[in-house]
């Protein structure tokens, strides 16, 4: 995007440009092919997140079929793919077919990046919404999102079931599921909670992929902070996950709160269990000490913490150390990890403290045993 990249708008009332909307619109950005590059798609979610749209950001190296699969569990209005490096007439109608495949073709594909103007009409035939080149303003990009957003209706019976889950967990979210729709909680619900940057997004996506590997399907709810200005929020976590690997054997959702707003969090958890997942896991904002309501919710709780999160006046005081079951000394690899063991030691009180290294899977069967089977 050659031009408009800066958003002008400089209130609150104009900035917020979705709080007329039915919801608030979800888009999944991601980059298909082998694109390593990513700053500008970065700069475009910043944008859109602080337009109020809840952006879905999945990261480089993107395969059609991963991101339908994204498009389907988050339930988004629209996909936003952008590539650079002229595949887009193989790669865009593999994901028109992908979401096909996944029961989601009404979820339109809005194509971008550098898009020679004569292959453009052959991206609308094979099903594309919108073609954007660059020097596209942003202010017609968030339009373009906004003008996505329908109301939200239960899909049919004999939808994709992934995709009918999706969409009630839209709806539970929004406090508005219907009434008598079954709810039943999973066999096995566990709270991953801690300071930011402690690794728990990379953490839980390496604890979805040991329970592919077992041959179980796993769930993940994953909560960001939602802006409490415009309403917008950059939702990242899906990114941690491989999903070329675990496919479709991992259901993952992203979720936008402002606080620690959980009145719909025993919804979405009744509805994972009545799609038929026995074990959900579920990642907290997990912004500060008194962050601690995910307790009331969950069956265990594990605090990650990381080397140089405090002194020991810290590990003393009140808060989200309490309420765990168990405690991870994340980013075991780093300088402080036996003065953060010692600490945690003085504070556990018998709890268990589990020593991993989330980036390169070490440690990861051992807490997986802990939290997520029933040894």
């Amino acid at each position: 995007m050659a031009r408009g990249l800066t958003d002008p708008t400089t209130s609150i009332e104009k900035r917020d440009r979705c709080a007329d909307l039915p919801h608030r619109p979800r888009v999944l950005l991601g980059k298909m092919g082998l694109d390593g590059h990513d700053r500008g798609v970065k700069l475009i979610a910043r944008i859109l997140r602080d337009s109020g749209v809840h952006v879905i950001y999945s990261g480089l190296w993107q395969t059609p079929r991963g991101l339908a699969i994204g498009a389907r569990d988050e339930d988004v209005d629209c996909i936003a793919a952008s590539m650079m490096s002229n595949s887009h007439l193989v790669l865009v109608p593999k994901l028109i077919n992908e979401l096909r495949a996944v029961g989601r073709t009404d979820i339109p594909v809005n194509v971008g990046g550098i898009v020679p103007h004569e292959d453009v009409a052959a991206l609308l035939e094979c099903g594309v919404a919108r073609v954007y080149h660059t020097g596209t303003s942003m202010d017609l990009i968030v339009e373009s999102v906004r003008e996505t957003v329908r109301d939200y209706r239960v899909l049919d019976e004999g939808a994709n079931p992934a995709a009918r889950l999706g969409r009630l967990l839209s709806m539970a979210n929004a406090g508005r599921l219907p009434a008598n729709t079954p709810l039943r909680r999973p066999k096995r619900v566990v709270g991953i909670t801690g300071a930011p940057g402690a690794g728990k997004s990379t953490l839980v996506a390496a604890m979805a992929a040991e329970g592919v590997r077992r041959g179980s399907r796993i769930a993940v709810i994953a909560f960001d902070p939602m802006s409490p200005i415009t309403g917008g929020a950059l939702l990242g976590d899906r990114l941690r996950v491989d999903f070329n690997s675990v496919d479709e054997h991992v259901f993952y959702r992203s979720l936008a709160i402002v606080g620690e707003d959980y009145r719909s969090l025993d919804q979405l958890i009744g509805l994972v269990g009545a799609a038929g997942y026995e074990t959900l896991i579920i990642e907290t904002v997990g912004a500060g000490q008194n962050d601690v309501a995910i307790r009331h919710h969950v069956d265990r709780t594990a605090v990650v913490t990381v080397p140089g999160m405090g002194d020991s006046v810290q590990m003393d005081k009140a808060g989200i150390l309490e309420i765990a079951d168990l405690f991870v000394a994340n980013k075991a690899d780093h300088a402080g990890e036996a003065q953060l063991v010692r600490e945690l030691l003085d504070v556990a009180g018998g709890r268990k403290i589990y020593e991993t290294i989330a980036t390169q899977g070490k440690g990861i069967v051992e807490l997986y045993e802990a939290l997520l089977t029933d040894a």
